[in-house]
């Protein structure tokens, strides 16, 4: 098991609003997804692999390495990194190492935040709000235990309870549902009516052609535009100035925020202010790259000048985005093990 953690971290002098983190298309990246894990006891077909093959724990950065690369990125400009998976909640000491991430707080990171499937969130809820986790995203895709099921192969009981468990810490919370045609988009005006009565934000995720190109048409996807058509009869809907956020922003009754992230329909490349770490140490600038820049043996080295060139020129060369291409990535890696 992993435990806390004590590397030394230098504080951030002379570090200005602007990320030193820079693209050739002039988007400062200030966010971080780390995908601490690739493994994951759900089994949703628009993430995860008919038949995943799962990392070695040797082939995982240990939490050593990964504060040490977060102490890098926070110097550099990151001022908000979200834990992913797989399931992080799997990964064992993930407590420990929200804790040892709070030390960065003083040196320039502003949120640390959380993407779960909630599964086991009612055992870690108290202890991650002890620990200093901000707050979370919680998927779920539905609210109807047979949907639910037939999404991600797993109970929705145990999920619920987990939700309840990070309300009673203090946690704030955030649901992530994907809508897939067919599936659960019959679900879209119940899923927001329960959760505006229960004061969750939620955000709708349009189905994106990342690693299962067999599984993804383009006629599952739900859009932005008919997800609205379908809210305008029961809420009146006001959309929002878009920020750095993925998620186009709209105010229901003038006061419930609810977000939708169209990357098919409406792609959002050109605000894209975000990278990511894969289990293995790999660098993404974009969520649709075919590859990662690999950086754990930079990490192993005690100066880390060499880490950070590498890091510059990765970020520097990110590509245009989904909005460039169109298509779906063609990787080795697949979704359950880049963060998304």
């Amino acid at each position: 098991m992993d435990g806390s953690t004590t590397t030394t971290v230098t504080p951030a002098l002379g570090m200005s609003r602007l990320s030193q983190l820079v693209d050739q298309f002039g988007r400062h990246k200030h966010k971080l997804r780390i995908s601490l894990t690739d493994r994951c006891n759900f089994r949703c077909s628009y993430c995860m692999p008919d038949t995943p093959e799962w990392l070695a724990k040797k082939d995982i950065l240990n939490f050593e390495e990964l504060l040490q690369f977060c102490a890098v990125m926070v110097r550099l400009g990151i001022r908000h990194i979200r834990l992913t998976g797989g399931e992080p909640l799997m990964r064992q000491g993930i407590v420990n190492f929200v804790h040892d991430l709070n030390h960065l707080k003083a040196h320039g990171l502003q949120r640390i935040s959380m993407t779960t499937n909630a599964f086991y969130l009612q055992k870690y809820a108290q202890g991650l709000k002890q620990a200093g986790l901000d707050d979370l995203n919680i998927s779920l895709d539905s609210i109807h235990p047979d949907t639910f099921k037939d999404m991600t192969q797993r109970p929705l009981e145990p999920v619920l309870r987990g939700i309840s468990a990070a309300q009673q810490a203090g946690i704030p919370i955030k649901l992530n549902c994907v809508l897939v045609a067919g599936k659960n988009d019959h679900e879209i005006v119940e899923l927001t009516q329960w959760a505006y009565q229960q004061k969750f934000e939620l955000r709708f995720i349009e189905y994106m052609p990342l690693d299962q190109p067999d599984h993804w048409r383009a006629e599952k996807v739900i859009t932005e535009d008919e997800i609205i058509q379908k809210l305008r009869s029961h809420f009146q809907v006001e959309i929002q100035a878009r920020q750095h956020d993925p998620a186009t922003l709209y105010l229901l009754n003038g006061h419930y925020k609810l977000g939708i992230i169209s990357t098919i329909s409406k792609p959002f490349c050109q605000s894209c202010d975000r990278l990511r770490l894969t289990a293995t140490g790999e660098l993404f600038s974009c969520l649709f790259a075919n590859t990662g820049t690999p950086l754990r043996h930079l990490l192993q080295q005690p100066d880390l000048s060499l880490l950070q060139t590498h890091i510059l020129n990765a970020v520097w060369h990110k590509k245009a985005g989904f909005i460039e291409h169109q298509q779906a990535p063609t990787r080795k890696i697949s979704m359950h093990a880049i963060g998304g």
